[in-house]
């Protein structure tokens, strides 16, 4: 990692940590240049959606007026969490790259069950809806 980019993420996590947050800081680059940076804010902005990878995500989107990132890099203090991981995907980052990963003894508080449901006339219904939406929009291309 640059030492550049290090310096920038260590001045963000403490930044964060000031505030109370979790010092977890990442950047987002292109061509060598940083195009957004940011820090957890979860705790003060009482959402949990507020991880850094996710808010340099949304700040680069909103610069570049595009939600696809694909020649960009990520640069993040702590290993993405699933969210995050899934995020970085979704905008398709080229490459993430991180400082420190998970620590051993961090504790999984996460219980939630995520089930599909087997009502297959909804599926059906859904389904159909879900193919009319982007064929709409295939039509429009043409």
């Amino acid at each position: 990692m640059p030492e550049e980019y290090y310096e920038l993420l260590l001045k963000l996590a403490k930044k964060a940590a000031c505030k109370d947050e979790v010092p977890v800081s990442a950047i987002l680059v292109k061509n060598n240049k940083v195009l957004a940076k940011a820090y957890n804010t979860r705790i003060s902005h009482h959402s949990v959606c507020d991880h850094a990878e996710m808010l340099v995500i949304k700040k680069a989107s909103r610069k570049l007026h595009d939600w696809r990132l694909e020649d960009c890099d990520v640069y993040v203090t702590l290993k993405p969490c699933n969210m995050c991981e899934a995020a970085l995907k979704q905008a398709r980052i080229k490459n993430v790259y991180y400082i420190l990963d998970k620590l051993p003894f961090k504790k999984e508080y996460n219980q939630t069950n995520i089930k599909q449901t087997y009502v297959r006339e909804q599926q059906e219904e859904y389904l159909h809806y879900f193919q009319a939406f982007f064929q709409k929009k295939r039509d429009k291309m043409k």
